[in-house]
């Protein structure tokens, strides 16, 4: 092991320079990684052409726009956190349900299908959001509409 301790020449380790006025300031979504899972698909489904439009600008600018597709950036954060309080006010216990399901199992979704399939059916009865996982061979049934999960501990 190694006994030298670690050293760090400036006590703040985040970059404290102030961005731009021009680029909008948006409030961060505040929420864990469980509760992002649970959303993503839905998240996924709601924002897809502002992150289409981040994804581009990125690929244009080769990897390095970190200013200039700020403004895309924060378009996707604002549709995310739109989607997470729209699913907090329409379908909160199933959403809840879900996303400690996802915490007490090291975020495997497949052993939280059982309280996956009724926060899909609110989010899609009220939001009209469906959830779709990209890559599903055609003809196939989509591992979430499954009504056996191979490796899961329970249905």
């Amino acid at each position: 092991m190694a006994a030298r301790q670690p050293r760090f020449n400036q006590h703040v380790l985040i970059d404290t320079t102030p961005l731009p006025d021009d680029i909008p300031k948006v409030k961060e979504i505040g929420a864990s990684s469980a509760p992002l899972m649970s959303a993503s698909f839905f998240i996924g489904a709601r924002c897809k052409p502002y992150n289409d439009d981040y994804m581009m600008c990125k690929t244009e600018s080769n990897g390095r726009g970190e200013l200039e597709c700020m403004k895309e950036g924060r378009k996707v954060t604002r549709c995310a956190a739109s989607v997470i309080e729209d699913i907090n006010k329409h379908c909160l216990t199933e959403f809840r349900r879900h996303w400690e399901c996802l915490e007490n199992n090291n975020q495997q979704l497949w052993n939280c299908r059982s309280v996956e399939r009724p926060l899909n059916k609110c989010i899609f009865d009220n939001l009209k959001l469906e959830k779709t996982v990209p890559g599903t061979p055609e003809g196939e049934v989509p591992v979430h509409l499954r009504k056996k999960q191979i490796f899961a501990m329970h249905g």
